[in-house]
């Protein structure tokens, strides 16, 4: 038979017995004692408070998945889900490295319009080039980088100003940037002629 957490707070062996049964109940209860101190640790590290809640609904969820390979012999339930925790942290802040590289990337293409300004007679060519490659993304994404780009606008601050979830945003930025500087690479290769083919 299946062990059933009881109504009063049990004991963290007892919690883990039920949880690695399957019982909900114990998984409830596991969330309620130690989801703060999980959010805690991913806000420190991650100084973002949305970001933070993201990684502690992947901490428990990757607990209900993996809960048949806790092994008590190996730690406490508090100790293993930490452990969880940290790597769930660890892979939120390279995948905010990444998508730190692709905006550095797509935003120095941005920047030669103002360098090309000073430098190159075909600078109006260069913005309307990259004006052009912005409009061809999907709507969604275009929107997304035009308020990042040109509102400099936060991740937070366009999910407020569209409405749409925080990770639905990022999860444009990230592929619209990828969209982006994969055709920019491309238009501004050296000896590229895809730039002048485009207007001619």
């Amino acid at each position: 038979m299946s062990p059933v957490c009881p109504s009063t707070a049990p004991a963290d062996e007892e919690l883990a017995r039920g949880l690695v049964a399957g019982d909900d109940d114990c998984l409830a209860a596991t969330y309620h004692r130690w989801s703060a101190l999980v959010q805690a640790l991913a806000r420190r590290s991650l100084g973002d408070a949305g970001e933070a809640e993201d990684v502690t609904q992947q901490v428990f969820l990757g607990v209900w998945r993996g809960r048949h390979g806790y092994r008590c012999e190996r730690g406490a339930l508090g100790a293993w889900i930490v452990g969880i925790a940290r790597r769930r942290i660890a892979d939120a802040l390279s995948a905010r490295t990444r998508r730190a590289d692709l905006v550095t990337s797509a935003g120095t293409a941005l920047a030669l319009t103002d360098h090309s300004r000073r430098t190159n007679p075909e600078a109006v060519l260069d913005r309307a080039l990259i004006r052009a490659e912005l409009a061809r993304l999907p709507g969604p994404q275009r929107q997304v980088l035009h308020l990042s780009f040109y509102e400099d606008l936060t991740q937070t601050q366009i999910a407020e100003r569209t409405g749409l979830p925080l990770g639905t945003v990022k999860s444009h930025t990230r592929r619209g940037l990828r969209r982006l500087r994969s055709r920019l690479e491309e238009e501004f290769r050296p000896g590229s002629s895809l730039a002048s083919d485009h207007y001619t």
